[in-house]
């Protein structure tokens, strides 16, 4: 993509830019960042873009863009804006807290320390109670059996909700919510597993589980409760309706035991799996070089690009370049040209979706993060399948990310960035 700006836009764009440069430190004014966000935003032509700031209120928008620059040295610094960002307006985080979880499982790991013991071990998981579900096998891995680096790549690349759901159980309630809490990340809760029914006394009791090295048993971890609710103490109505066993229940559907995450938490994972040397150490995750090239290869790896999973071949889902990648290419099929690389993790449910990306060009020096969410279910009945998300929030975040990447693309620096620790070999030969 090699986005062509009209003269006009191109000279507001660098007037924006004039002005913005008077603003530092680690975050701005709160309503000049609102304004920052929103000039950029109109002054690309887009009537999605105009429509939903007109009711940012009525779509629930919340935006965090961040500019990043560097030193001589290539050491990056951060610049936030916010538009509509707060804690305390709830949304539905569906598959993007699925981040979290992988960079979690590989810090376990760690943490254990045994000998033997890595993500490519064979995995095992039994069932010891209600709602719980045996995996002996796995027949899209190449040895077909499951592990956790396979789990975490088809996080990733695909969003899979079982992968989740082993490594959430390889984790346990406790284990994710202090860890995360610890490392200074309040604003979340991740108390149940994705698309099962499990009740929440169920979510708090993991299954146990065995890791092999063919025959021989490395690591056997019981079934675990939680110790401590992590659950909301207050409900959290929203909408005015959902549906239940194919009936409609014509309450507001209660939010308060579903999983959370701020966008600002969100994007603080980003930055600190990106950017690990930026941040304070106790907020680091206990990570070797090795697992953080792992996480750049999956998180940035598309469909086309992997094997085992063949993705490609695969005939019960369209597999496009942009299945999991919302921002600038959410809202067409075609192939993402090899020059740009997102490194991301998406949530799509209720209506609500959700990207928490981080974005480069390496042809044009070009890096940023940016994390959004948008509410999209104007007849307000969750589990319809009634959601607008074709109509107005794929291609708002796809406007979304045009208008920042173009915004980026005039924007002045002092030093450009040096991307090279960001080019990945994949899976297969990118022939984009």
């Amino acid at each position: 993509m090699k986005p062509l700006l009209p003269p006009a836009i191109f000279f507001f764009l660098i007037t924006l830019i004039s002005s913005a440069c008077n603003q530092t430190g680690e975050q701005a004014d709160e309503e000049s960042e609102k304004n920052l966000i929103e000039d950029i935003l109109r002054s690309r032509e887009s009537a999605i873009l105009d429509s939903v700031l007109s009711n940012y209120e009525h779509y629930q928008l919340q935006i965090l863009y961040t500019q990043i620059d560097r030193d001589e040295n290539n050491n990056p610094t951060f610049t936030e804006y916010a538009y509509g960002v707060n804690p305390n307006t709830y949304f539905y985080p569906a598959s993007a807290v699925k981040f979290p979880i992988a960079v979690l499982a590989l810090q376990k790991l760690n943490e254990l320390g045994v000998e033997g013991l890595d993500k490519y071990s064979t995995m095992l998981t039994d069932s010891a109670s209600e709602g719980q579900t045996a995996v002996r096998y796995d027949s899209t891995s190449e040895s077909g059996m499951p592990s956790i680096a396979h789990y975490i790549k088809k996080i990733f690349v695909v969003s899979d909700n079982d992968a989740y759901n082993r490594l959430y159980e390889f984790l346990g309630q406790d284990y994710i919510n202090n860890e995360l809490h610890e490392k200074g990340l309040e604003d979340l809760r991740i108390v149940h597993r994705l698309s099962v029914f499990n009740t929440a006394d169920e979510n708090r009791t993991t299954n146990p589980l065995t890791f092999y090295d063919n025959a021989k048993i490395l690591y056997q971890q019981d079934m675990v409760s939680s110790r401590k609710s992590w659950v909301g103490d207050e409900p959290i109505p929203l909408g005015e309706g959902y549906m239940e066993n194919d009936s409609l229940i014509k309450r507001s559907k209660d939010f308060g035991q579903n999983n959370y995450i701020s966008v600002a938490n969100l994007q603080d994972v980003l930055k600190t799996v990106i950017f690990p040397d930026a941040v304070p150490e106790e907020e680091r995750f206990d990570l070797t070089e090795e697992d953080y090239q792992f996480l750049y290869q999956y998180m940035s790896q598309l469909p086309r690009e992997t094997t085992y999973p063949d993705y490609i071949a695969d005939t019960t889902e369209n597999y496009y370049d942009s299945y999991s990648k919302f921002f600038i290419f959410g809202d067409t099929q075609e192939t993402i040209p090899s020059n740009i690389r997102i490194f991301n993790k998406i949530g799509m449910a209720y209506g609500f979706l959700t990207d928490n990306a981080y974005i480069v060009d390496f042809e044009r020096n070009i890096e940023f993060m940016l994390t959004a969410v948008i509410y999209v279910n104007e007849n307000q009945i969750f589990n319809d399948n009634v959601y607008e998300y074709d109509e107005v929030g794929l291609p708002f975040l796809s406007q979304l990310g045009k208008a920042i990447f173009e915004y980026e693309l005039v924007r002045e620096k002092e030093h450009q960035p040096n991307l090279s620790k960001f080019k990945i070999t994949y899976d297969k030969e990118d022939n984009s």
